[in-house]
Formats: C-alpha cells, structure tokens, sequence
C-alpha cells in the first residue's frame, strides 16, 4: 500500500545555529511519521548542499521519515530523497519520467499559472498565505484564506498552506491538507510540541496517499 503523503513539512532554515537546527529538526520528526523535511539551502555550494542532504537523509531514515530536497532532483537521487520542484524551473511532467517509482513531487505554487504548470505533482507547497515569518522583508502580497482556497481548487493534488501558518490559522484554512513550515517549528521553543499541534489542526480531514 502506497504511504500517506505528510501533512506537515519542515523547511530547513540554515541560517540557525547548526546546533539548534539539527535539534529541532529531531524534535519535529519526533511528532510522527506525517512530518517530512525539506532541504533547502540557496546560498549552500553544491558540495556542501549534497553533503546536508545525505546528513537529513540520515535522519529521516532512522525514524521512516519523508525527506524532500529543493530543486535539486539530481541531489534528490543520490540520497534516496522526494523532489521539491521551485516555481520557473521544470515541471512535474518534465521531471516525473527521470525518478523511481514512489518518488513524491512537491511544487512550488503562488498564483493561477503556477497551479496549473503544478500538474502531476503529489503535492503543491501553496505560499504565502500570511506574511512569512522566516522573510521579514519579503514584499509579496499574502493570498490570505480566500486566495489559498481559490489556488488550492485549482490544484489536481492535495495543498499545503506555507507562510506565516500558526495552527489556528492552519484550522481555518478552507482546502488546507497539511502545513509547511520554517519558524514556527524550528524557533519554537518546544518543536515537537509546536509540530503536533499544528498535525491536530487538520486532525479530522481525509488520509492522503499519492495517486
């Protein structure tokens, strides 16, 4: 039988003090098997970016995990990983033929277009729905619950809301599978805690398994 997709992804934050960061990262995999990772590290060199990625692939193991890696599917099948495809670079459709069988894409999403180039993902990462706590500066304006109900109809997989997510707010987000997250989990100061209640606030919707 075909796993259920996570409902809750973590998004690596490197800027953190390594210490920290790995710590976190164990605590919010310790909410269960629903939480997956995703590595993402732009200003990393390449080598250092693989080397991070075998380090996580560790991890998610040892606990049966998801890890999904960003933008770097090549990255992805060296360490046994899912493929988290950024907006304006190949599609799902593109990269789905290159991949093993079982192996998830997830897809950036941020307006109409963008959900409809998602096509054949397993999941679509659909931001910002509030203002990011992790980019300050960030200018894009929020989708709010209106504008991420409205991309997540459009959408021919399951979405999960990312910006700014609180569990209250997640409860409330009509068409929200799941949650991704940086800061609210990784600064938390119980990630674990801060992992399971955002897991309770999409509690009593239906299972997600990849088609």
């Amino acid at each position: 039988m075909t796993p259920p997709l996570p409902r809750l992804i973590v998004i690596t934050d490197w800027r953190l003090p390594p210490q920290r960061l790995r710590w976190a990262l164990s605590q919010a995999l310790d909410a269960g098997p629903q939480v997956a990772l995703q590595h993402r590290h732009p200003e990393a060199t390449g080598r250092r970016f693989f080397e991070e990625a075998r380090e996580l692939a560790a991890l998610c193991q040892q606990r049966g995990n998801p890890l999904f890696v960003n933008g770097r599917f090549d990255v992805a099948l060296r360490v046994g990983a899912h493929v988290h495809l950024p907006a304006h670079g190949p599609t799902p459709e593109e990269v789905r033929p290159h991949l093993p069988s079982g192996t998830w894409i997830s897809a950036a999403v941020h307006d109409v277009s963008e959900a409809h180039a998602a096509r054949g993902a397993d999941l679509a990462l659909v931001s910002p729905v509030f203002s990011p706590g992790s980019k300050p500066g960030d200018t894009r304006p929020p989708l709010g619950p209106t504008g991420f109900s409205t991309l997540a109809a459009a959408l021919g997989c399951p979405a999960l809301a990312l910006g700014g997510i609180t569990p209250a707010r997640a409860a409330e987000l009509p068409g929200a599978a799941g949650s991704a997250v940086i800061s609210s989990v990784l600064e938390a100061d119980d990630p674990r805690a801060a992992a399971l209640s955002l897991l309770a606030a999409c509690a009593g919707r239906a299972m997600l398994r990849a088609p």
